[in-house]
């Protein structure tokens, strides 16, 4: 009798786990353009039950637990698909003027720093929520994805005038909640050094902190996780190179030309995500088997190598200007030279030269030391 009640127990357990793998099949196509709150949900919904059914029934649920992993990855995948299709529309709409930075964005900074308390004050859902999670939940936030794909803009190499389309400065649409505003800082300060911001740089440092909490909540893909932000981070770097270096803003924004601002506050984009890049890597290594480091760590040593290159370009091409207009002006030079030793040469204030030279030096600088940094004004100014 009781082999044919334990016998019946394994029977019910695996009968059981075949009705929830089959559930869960039916709504495959569903979960992973779910919120990342409501995904956890049914996540951790379906490892209790697993856990549970495993215990009474004494045999592991394979199945079930294979066909969650799969649609765990597969959210994953999801919620990159979307946010790297945003950050390429962002980035070809961008038209690299200096925002004001909300102080929810600093608050991801500063929490990036901490292991204590998650990026987004967001925590794991408990049972209580299990029924708020309704079909009309369900279907709100299906409708949601969809509505995100459609207002993000095909990464195809022109802008778009199209109101409907056009991605909000994040100083605007960040600081308007609940009819007042919230309040805003100039900068944004990591590590004591205080950056100036354009919107694509905020956009991309709060799908950084989206991409910890996914880490934080699904430990299990910690490894798949970090492979999408090394990839979002390496689009992000080359396609603001191509942009402002290869001058591609004019294309696709609408630039009337790369200005010595577009490229001083490139820099700063460009040595923040630089900067922050040691605090994700500690954050998101947390939860990453040592074996499995190695591999990471060196992508990430690598794409940090590849943003400190791209500041370097942009600061030679800083150091090129000024090499220009100097160059231009010693065009001038021979006919200024032969009038200094003639007889009515009797001006004792400062040549053409002079002055159009200093003038131009003059003006380039205050226009960079009101956004770059001291050492790399000065690392600048100093190349011979």
């Amino acid at each position: 009798v009781l082999r044919e009640s334990t016998e019946a127990v394994f029977a019910a357990c695996d009968a059981a786990h075949g009705r929830w793998a089959k559930l869960l099949g039916v709504r495959a196509a569903l979960h992973p353009k779910l919120r990342l709150q409501e995904f956890l949900i049914i996540y951790n919904i379906t490892e209790e039950f697993i856990a549970a059914t495993e215990k009474v029934g004494g045999r592991l649920g394979y199945n079930i637990r294979g066909i969650l992993q799969q649609q765990s990855k597969q959210f994953v995948e999801y919620q990159h698909s979307v946010r790297m299709a945003k950050i390429k529309a962002v980035l070809d709409q961008e038209t690299w003027i200096a925002v004001d930075v909300p102080e929810e964005f600093q608050a991801i900074v500063l929490s990036l720093s901490s292991t204590d308390f998650p990026v987004n004050g967001m925590e794991m859902p408990s049972n209580d929520n299990n029924s708020k999670l309704s079909e009309d939940g369900v279907s709100t936030s299906q409708e949601s994805a969809h509505s995100t794909e459609n207002n993000v803009e095909n990464s195809n190499g022109t802008s778009t005038t199209s109101n409907e389309n056009k991605v909000e400065s994040t100083s605007q649409t960040e600081n308007s909640v609940a009819g007042h505003v919230r309040p805003v800082a100039q900068t944004i300060v990591l590590g004591g050094v205080g950056y100036h911001m354009v919107n694509c740089g905020l956009i991309l440092l709060k799908m950084l902190s989206e991409y910890v909490d996914i880490s934080k909540c699904l430990p299990s893909l910690s490894f798949e996780v970090v492979q999408r932000v090394v990839e979002i981070l390496k689009h992000f770097n080359t396609r603001t190179c191509q942009l402002v270096l290869g001058a591609g803003a004019m294309q696709v924004s609408g630039l009337k030309s790369i200005t010595s601002k577009h490229l001083a506050l490139a820099s700063q984009i460009i040595s923040f995500v630089h900067s922050l890049i040691p605090d994700i890597r500690r954050v998101l290594f947390l939860k990453i088997p040592e074996a499995r480091k190695h591999l990471l760590m060196s992508e990430l040593d690598r794409v940090t190598q590849d943003y400190k290159v791209h500041r370097d370009e942009i600061h030679t091409k800083l150091v090129q200007i000024m090499r220009e207009r100097l160059l231009a002006n010693l065009r001038k030079l021979p006919q200024i030279v032969e009038s200094w030793n003639g007889p009515d040469d009797n001006d004792s204030q400062p040549s053409l030269f002079a002055k159009a030279v200093t003038k131009e030096v003059t003006y380039l600088h205050r226009i960079l030391s009101q956004i770059l940094l001291e050492v790399d004004l000065q690392a600048i100014f100093r190349c011979k």
